[in-house]
């Protein structure tokens, strides 16, 4: 009976803590298993014409989801020079979507870096614990070509 409330409270705890991102997919991994692939859509929240859809290992009724992911954004709406002005500018760039991943601190995190010799804003998804040797990771990049914000940039480094 004590294994029982183990597993109930186990499995409470593993949902409770599944994704808190907007779910625009859901796969299930086969008959025998309790792990799906979710895509999340998220939206920048400083460059509202970005959005991220992200892909990760959903394992319900396991304490812990695997680092796995993945990670494609594209320009779904106008960027803006004011936009671009109100970023953080620096080497390690801000997180942009934080999603915990299990009750041992691991989570999945989203990095905006803004990358001006190229006019292009990388995101960078990647996981906070190492597993098997790796803080697993996965990259996408967003160009400022023919947006406001690039027209913007052009115009002043040519006056």
């Amino acid at each position: 009976m004590r294994w029982l409330s183990t597993s109930v409270v186990s499995a409470l705890l593993a949902l409770s803590l599944s994704g808190c991102g907007d779910d625009v997919g859901k796969v299930s991994l086969g008959w025998f298993t309790t792990k799906d692939v979710v895509v999340d859509a998220v939206t920048d929240p400083k460059i509202a014409g970005v959005t991220c859809h992200i892909s990760r290992i959903e394992a319900n009724l396991d304490l812990a989801d695997p680092s796995d992911m993945g990670i494609a954004c594209r320009q779904t709406g106008e960027i803006t020079a004011a936009e671009i002005a109100n970023i953080d500018k620096s080497k390690s760039g801000e997180v942009v979507f934080k999603e915990s991943l299990s009750i041992l601190f691991k989570s999945l995190k989203v990095r905006r870096i803004y990358d001006a010799d190229h006019q292009t804003l990388i995101y960078l998804s990647y996981s906070t614990k190492e597993t098997n040797g790796s803080h697993k990771h996965s990259l996408s990049t967003v160009p400022l070509w023919g947006t406001k914000a690039w027209n913007s940039v052009a115009t002043t480094a040519a006056n």
